[in-house]
């Protein structure tokens, strides 16, 4: 394990570049950087596991061959540098193929989730001008409803005028030499969530793999003799960038499951790979830790290394997997318009402090700032903001449609409510919408989420602010109960006085609602902001 101190002093973007690149910064291809480059050691690239546990892998030069032929049925159709194509595909090769595939023609790959609907198709495709859309059967017909220009092609095409993405395929002879480009071309054209407005364009530049591989070297831990699964789906930033383009910018294998989580399918899927890195959201990990003795039984011991993005982990799933799985989980922070930049690194070491988000990823500064952009000391909440001025990785500019929006001089403020810590750490308190004012104190969610985690009768909670006369707000908390714990007055009491004993009096939970679920956004981000509209329909 290496020093972070020495890796923090020591990052050098040229240095990485010249490491970690197989062109130059001023002659990059996605696609020769994440397969070709990776040819001739007959070397898996991905393992894909269907639904009803069929295994199939593909290896880099499979990948290869099948991304030079499609490009060229891509460029055959009007596509070329610089344009934006859409994958609406589930966790299969095909999506793999198409990301490969425009990325070699020097033009932008942009992800949509197939949960969408045609509306929120509508609004990504219309905003980024996309040119061709590759889709499935399953979600071809959500297009009738999208006003695009777009063309189509689907896997097992039926209607005539779609081009069938396996006879096309099958057809092409010609591999389409890739294109090469300068480290500030975008290759990716990503959207935020939209929890706050509508959501906004994010072109990512080629200079961000370097980031993306960073992170998983030294966040992640990634080392060649693991087996890595992401749970995320490559339909979200934390999937596309960590699932599939730093892994196998790496020269590592990848894992895809076709089907939607499960615990079940979860433990299948570790225990048949032999999975010994997982990375996912909270969500997951709070619902296998729900998943008890079964969940012990089939993955104690075998996961050398966990990762957890999306939202804080709780430290009772900390511990969890601690005491019962033998594995380290660790928190990490990141965002669409970053990638991920404060982390408790699975490579480095450093001070771990349990429910703080962790040290800036080398290549990164972090900082905590006040509303006029001035730096805070440890102990004062503030915004978590990143200093472009001594950040030779970040590599957001800034949304199309609104380039300054957040940047306060040299700092990127992330809209984020966290504090410094003495240690050099930084602990996440919640979004800045998030925190709660109650008579007089400020109180972050995440602080009483963890402490009604902690009950054993709970298995998810999210907090919110509701409007008072007398403290201006007081603290709510929708609660999800475990099987065998009903939600009654004497749980919500019980719960009340937990939080008052474990936090202080002011921030336990005035009111609680027992609920069944809550809401959340497809990378399982909670999103209290339709909690707080519930209690509040005007704001």
């Amino acid at each position: 394990m290496r020093d972070y101190h020495t890796a923090e002093r020591q990052f050098d973007l040229r240095q990485a570049a010249r490491r970690d690149l197989h062109g130059t910064l001023d002659a990059l291809n996605a696609c020769v950087e994440c397969c070709d480059r990776h040819l001739g050691h007959d070397r898996v690239a991905l393992y894909q596991e269907s639904e009803d546990g069929q295994g199939e892998q593909f290896t880099f030069e499979q990948l290869s061959d099948a991304a030079g032929r499609f490009a060229t049925v891509l460029a055959e159709r009007g596509v070329g540098a610089g344009d934006r194509v859409a994958g609406l595909l589930p966790r299969r090769v095909e999506l793999l193929i198409t990301v490969l595939a425009t990325w070699r023609l020097g033009a932008v790959y942009q992800p949509l989730f197939t949960a969408f609907g045609p509306k929120a198709i509508e609004h990504r495709v219309q905003a980024a001008d996309t040119r061709l859309i590759v889709t499935d059967r399953a979600n071809r017909e959500k297009l009738d409803e999208v006003e695009t220009g777009a063309a189509v092609i689907t896997v097992d095409a039926e209607r005539a005028g779609d081009g069938d993405f396996h006879a096309l395929l099958e057809a092409s002879r010609d591999h389409h030499p890739p294109v090469m480009l300068d480290a500030q071309s975008p290759f990716l054209m990503m959207f935020t969530s939209g929890t706050t407005g509508l959501p906004k364009a994010v072109p990512v530049p080629l200079k961000a793999i370097l980031a993306f591989q960073g992170y998983l070297r030294d966040a992640v831990g990634l080392r060649q003799d693991d087996r890595f699964w992401n749970l995320a789906d490559p339909g979200w930033a934390y999937g596309l960038y960590y699932a599939i383009t730093g892994p196998l910018a790496l020269g590592h294998s990848t894992t895809f499951y076709a089907g939607g989580f499960t615990v079940e399918s979860t433990c299948q899927v570790i225990e048949k790979y032999g999975i010994t890195n997982l990375a996912g959201s909270p969500t997951a990990f709070r619902l296998m830790m729900a998943g008890g003795a079964p969940v012990v039984a089939a993955l104690r011991g075998r996961l050398r290394a966990v990762s957890s993005a999306g939202e804080p982990l709780t430290p009772a799933v900390i511990r969890w997997f601690a005491e019962e799985l033998g594995v380290t989980i660790h928190d990490h922070y990141g965002q669409t318009e970053l990638g991920m930049v404060l982390c408790n690194h699975h490579a480095l070491r450093h001070p771990v402090r349990q429910g703080a988000a962790g040290m800036a990823v080398p290549g990164h500064r972090v900082v905590v700032v006040n509303d006029q952009g001035q730096e805070l000391p440890a102990g004062e909440p503030g915004i978590l903001a990143v200093d472009r001025s001594q950040s030779p990785l970040f590599w957001f500019d800034g949304y199309p449609s609104a380039p300054g929006k957040s940047f306060l001089g040299d700092y990127y403020l992330s809209g984020d409510t966290v504090e410094g810590n003495e240690d050099g750490t930084i602990s996440f308190v919640g979004r800045d919408d998030d925190i709660i004012t109650t008579s007089g104190y400020r109180v972050g969610p995440f602080d009483v989420e963890s402490a009604l985690i902690e009950h054993p009768a709970v298995v998810e909670a999210a907090v919110v602010g509701v409007p008072d006369p007398e403290r201006t707000e007081i603290v709510k908390a929708f609660v999800v109960t475990g099987a065998g714990h009903g939600g009654d007055e004497a749980l919500a009491r019980e719960l009340q006085e937990h939080v008052r004993h474990r936090l202080s009096a002011h921030a336990y939970p005035r009111r609680i609602e027992f609920v069944d679920s809550l809401p959340k956004t497809p990378s399982g981000k909670i999103q209290r902001f339709l909690l707080r509209r519930q209690e509040d329909p005007g704001r």
